[in-house]
């Protein structure tokens, strides 16, 4: 998904085609990686009256330790 969206900002619809993910998929593992800081998504209108989500990656440097994964794991079942 970083790999997909490093190319710069996506229309969550061309971004679940290029991903072969369905649209409630990629929600989930987008507002993960939002809430960890990782993408923004921002919403807008488009001509025809109809809401757009768009996303893109924030600039972000990552240190893995065993504290950042414990942490990105809570909440998710083993």
């Amino acid at each position: 998904m970083i790999d997909a969206l490093a190319g710069g900002r996506v229309h969550v619809s061309e971004l679940a085609r290029r991903l072969g993910l369905s649209r409630p998929l990629l929600y989930l593992h987008l507002d993960r990686l939002e809430k960890a800081g990782l993408v923004t998504g921002q919403l807008e209108l488009a001509e025809s009256g109809r809401a757009m989500k768009y996303y893109e990656l924030v600039d972000f440097d990552l240190t893995i330790t065993v504290d950042t994964v414990r942490e990105a794991l809570k909440g998710t079942t083993a």
